[in-house]
């Protein structure tokens, strides 16, 4: 009896034992997730938006949109930076037949940066140059009133400051019209003979006038031969074309005309 007792307690033991959990070896720790630093993910972030640019300019758009959208949800980007990532956005839902969303990038842009702005050739472009012109205009009716704009010129800089006006209004052949009587009238900045040619130029282009477009570009060599157009406005493709003719033209003129290095001998006559 006494020894039923121990042996029923020895085995009440062993399995008490048996169902004791078994001790665990600490885990071991989690592997650590490497830091990125703020300028580290600014240069990310500018790296994506110079890449969704040139996408954009080589015409891939689907890579464009999502470089440029990687970019902008970095969150550290300048308030220009984000303006430049929403214009691209907004042209590529424009180009893409998207007029909301190309509305609200636009929309987008002008909240986050007062300065940002279209170049003249951005804002007379058909597609989505409207469509930005009448978001500015709606957000400036919310505005508090500008400050009054400075009278208008008067003579030759007047007829080019309204061929601008025509222009980025999208009126090509009254806009040409105004450049040719400021030019001709006589524009005394050579700047502003310049703009006119240039804007005459763009006229042509985007009314076909080819030819005509790429002569407007060569006027403009004669007076200074290291004219070059802006970045947005040289990969334009009404008139990449003509221009880069026009420049290869000026430069091959420039180089016959060029006086040769001391000491070299003269051609011989045949």
């Amino acid at each position: 009896m006494f020894s039923s007792s121990l042996r029923a307690a020895a085995l009440l033991v062993l399995a008490a034992a048996g169902c004791a959990p078994v001790a665990q070896k600490p885990a071991d720790e989690a592997p650590r997730v490497p830091t990125i630093s703020e300028s580290q993910l600014r240069d990310r972030a500018r790296e994506n938006l110079a890449q969704g640019v040139e996408q954009y300019n080589a015409g891939k758009y689907v890579e464009a949109q999502r470089n440029l959208q990687a970019a902008l949800d970095h969150g550290v980007l300048t308030r220009p930076e984000q303006g430049n990532a929403r214009k691209h956005l907004a042209f590529i839902h424009c180009a893409s037949g998207r007029e909301a969303q190309c509305r609200d990038e636009f929309r987008k842009a002008l909240e986050i940066d007062p300065n940002f702005d279209l170049t003249m050739a951005e804002a007379g472009h058909p597609i989505w140059g409207p469509v930005y012109r009448d978001v500015r205009a709606q957000l400036s009716a919310h505005a508090t009133p500008a400050a009054p704009k400075p009278a208008p010129r008067s003579g030759a800089e007047g007829l080019l400051d309204d061929g601008l006006a025509k222009y980025a209004a999208g009126n090509f052949d009254a806009a040409h019209k105004q450049f040719v009587a400021a030019l001709k009238q006589g524009l005394a900045s050579r700047q502003d003979q310049i703009t006119a040619l240039k804007h005459s130029a763009f006229c042509l282009c985007l009314m076909e006038k080819k030819i005509s477009c790429r002569s407007e570009f060569g006027k403009i060599f004669a007076i200074d031969p290291d004219f070059d157009l802006a970045p947005a406005e040289a990969g334009h493709p009404s008139w990449s074309k003509p221009f880069a003719d026009a420049k290869k033209r000026a430069q091959k003129a420039a180089a016959k005309t060029a006086p040769k290095p001391a000491g070299q001998p003269a051609a011989k006559k045949k």
